[in-house]
């Protein structure tokens, strides 16, 4: 590996998510989305609803979130702020993992659902998984739902 791959190989993410829809750009937090892209450092990599919100002139706003004890790590990696009247997105949603065959996006047994390119995952508080490749679209809740990211992987290797 030469000096310039081994730079990419520290600044490059192992994987990221891209916001593709108004309402997933809005829903993930200022300080983990940069250009819509949402770094994906290590895994598993959970996903839930911030809970701890406010409401300020009409917007969503996400309160100070510290850990209990300072030592335990949160119930998410990336927490996104759902503020529809009929909620999509679950506390404790879902997980990408990586395992030695690749992805694998789980539900974590979430009320609305999951789906991978437009096919549902769990659901009904029912859990499920899915092999998840490089590209694919991942839908956070019903099927309707505007909270749309895709999937990109692979990001270290060349």
């Amino acid at each position: 590996m030469n000096e310039k791959q081994a730079i990419l190989e520290i600044l490059l993410p192992e994987a990221v998510l891209k916001a593709t829809t108004p309402e997933a750009l809005s829903a993930a937090p200022p300080g983990k989305i940069k250009s819509g892209l949402i770094r994906i450092e290590s895994f598993p990599y959970r996903v839930g609803r911030e809970a701890r919100v406010a409401h300020v002139h009409g917007e969503v706003v996400g309160l100070d979130r510290r850990p209990k004890n300072g030592h335990e790590k949160p119930n998410n990696d990336l927490y996104l702020y759902d503020s529809g009247k009929i909620l999509n997105i679950s506390r404790e949603h879902f997980q990408i993992e990586k395992t030695p065959d690749g992805y694998v996006l789980v539900d974590r047994g979430s009320a609305c659902g999951t789906s991978v390119n437009g096919i549902p995952v769990g659901g009904h508080d029912a859990g499920g998984s899915v092999a998840l490749q490089d590209g694919d679209t991942i839908g956070i809740g019903k099927d309707s739902t505007p909270f749309l990211f895709t999937f990109f992987a692979n990001l270290r290797t060349r």
